[in-house]
């Protein structure tokens, strides 16, 4: 999904052709560039990362990885890990235990202190795993997932596109008037209007999702005409992140025993 690395971008496993150029690089690409903002990690009540002077790691097929000055990770908080492991494009690994409190996590933080020379400018600079912390801040507001990437946008539009969904002979939702929300790296998604979905045959799910861009999502089961149902088929955001107060309580049906028919007007 990211604009770089993953769904067809620059510098995923599959770049796009419709370029007038080539990048002289290995199949699996490296790119740093400096995160611009403090972020913070806290560990059973404590900062276990302060750093205002991180970098987003861009690596094909995988999400940006935050790097940051070695010493802005401290060093009381940390004891070798035997593991190492290697990578083919930067080097080799080592590990260190993070403990706050009473709480130890094993290799939660790495770092190349050899890189190899494509990979040189990882000296000095150390990684954590996200799951490591409690809580991450960006600035002061907390972030879930991972840290937003500059390359990914979500846009949302008014249309006036005809959707209807249906499961079997049965119609759940039927607009003319959705929102079309176009990802970075995902296809189209049409959010139809609550006013346009049968309701009652909405089941609320116990799945949650969290997207950094859009927020925390709530998954919606289907009553089926047969009395089942056909499970975590919509989702929905009530209290949406900035990029997604457009689609505010609208309904997304995503599943493979529903049909969507789109009709341009």
């Amino acid at each position: 999904m990211m604009s770089l690395t993953l769904g067809g971008g620059p510098l995923s496993k599959h770049p796009p052709d419709t370029v007038n150029y080539t990048i002289e690089s290995p199949h699996h690409a490296l790119f740093m560039q400096p995160f611009p903002r403090r972020v913070r990690a806290r560990l059973a009540g404590s900062t276990v990362l302060d750093s205002g002077q991180g970098y987003l790691v861009h690596e094909t097929g995988l999400l940006p990885q935050l790097y940051v000055p070695t010493e802005d990770i401290p060093s009381a908080r940390l004891t070798p890990s035997e593991t190492t492991t290697h990578c083919p494009f930067k080097g080799d690994a080592v590990y260190w235990n993070l403990k706050a409190g009473d709480r130890t996590v094993q290799d939660a933080v790495w770092a190349y202190p050899d890189p190899l020379p494509g990979a040189h400018w990882l000296r000095g600079l150390s990684a954590m795993y996200w799951g490591a912390a409690d809580s991450w801040m960006d600035e002061e507001e907390e972030v879930h997932g991972h840290l937003r990437d500059p390359f990914h946008r979500v846009d949302a539009r008014m249309s006036s596109t005809l959707v209807r969904i249906r499961h079997g002979d049965q119609v759940v939702a039927l607009t003319s008037k959705p929102k079309i929300v176009s990802e970075t790296g995902l296809p189209n998604r049409y959010y139809i209007p609550p006013d346009d979905v049968r309701r009652d045959l909405l089941v609320p799910s116990e799945t949650t999702a969290y997207c950094p861009y859009k927020g925390q999502g709530r998954y919606w089961h289907v009553r089926a005409g047969d009395g089942g149902r056909v499970t975590d088929a919509a989702w929905s955001y009530t209290e949406p992140l900035k990029d997604g107060h457009a689609i505010r309580d609208h309904y997304c049906f995503l599943h493979d025993e529903l049909e969507t028919t789109v009709e341009r007007a």
